[in-house]
């Protein structure tokens, strides 16, 4: 947590945060457009971000591509910051307004979310977390996710109190067990419409002696796209605190839609 302190600490970073709001997913070129600062300041502010946790990369083709991760955010936010007075910590929730309220450009050839999560916990426990309906329902507004998880499988994302009430429906893509899940997502009510499905992709990767989770979703119409930047950064933090005190986070133990 000290890492994420220290570099939201800096108004330059803040800036680059500011922007990556505004435009998710830029290149180091793209961020040195409009900016004040040299490119190699700006090379060493995105280092810093990475270091936090707070901007996490991908490479598209010969780009790499920055993009917010808020998982630490949520994590500062709800282990400290409801603590404290607002005039204390002005500028990290204004950082936190702009994330709940901006609305961002979507940009269809890369992906819209990427969120990392780093978890004291084995592949084994992390797989089973995030298909186990009894462990699902505890982190996810009381949902529960049914499947066979089979490559071509449908799955579900189910009220746990009234499985018939179905707010998420999609097909496995692609399952490695402990490794790799991809799912197409879709509220039911946009299938009935027949309107294009997202993409959701988790991967988990051994690092050291814990795991990092890396979820990927990409796809997301335009309404969809902030209610699932939000609920996504809830879900993995909550997963985060159930396996490493065995207690998710309070908001996510109450039945949510969607």
């Amino acid at each position: 947590m000290e890492k994420v302190f220290k570099a939201l600490a800096d108004k330059q970073r803040l800036k680059l945060l500011d922007s990556l709001n505004t435009n998710n997913g830029q290149s180091l070129s793209a961020l040195c457009e409009d900016a004040t600062m040299s490119r190699q300041a700006i090379t060493r502010h995105l280092s810093v971000l990475e270091k936090a946790n707070l901007v996490v990369t991908i490479w598209v083709g010969r780009e790499k591509l920055h993009y917010i991760n808020p998982i630490p955010l949520q994590q500062a936010y709800d282990r400290w910051l409801k603590n404290f007075d607002q005039n204390h910590i002005q500028t990290l929730l204004k950082l936190k307004e702009n994330l709940e309220t901006k609305t961002y450009k979507i940009m269809t050839t890369k992906p819209d979310f990427i969120y990392v999560v780093f978890i004291q916990t084995t592949p084994e426990q992390l797989w089973k977390a995030l298909l186990d309906p009894e462990m699902t329902k505890q982190f996810w507004g009381r949902h529960r996710n049914v499947s066979d998880w089979k490559v071509g499988s449908t799955w579900e994302h189910q009220d746990y109190d009234d499985s018939s009430v179905v707010d998420v429906i999609g097909k496995v893509v692609e399952s490695e067990e402990n490794k790799k899940l991809v799912l197409t997502w879709a509220t039911t009510q946009d299938a009935k419409q027949g309107k294009n499905q997202s993409e959701v992709t988790f991967e988990i990767i051994p690092f050291m002696d814990i795991v990092q989770l890396k979820v990927t979703h990409k796809g997301l119409s335009d309404e969809a796209y902030q209610g699932a930047f939000l609920g996504w950064a809830s879900v993995l933090s909550s997963l985060k605190s159930l396996l490493e005190t065995g207690k998710p986070l309070d908001v996510t133990t109450r039945r949510w839609k969607g």
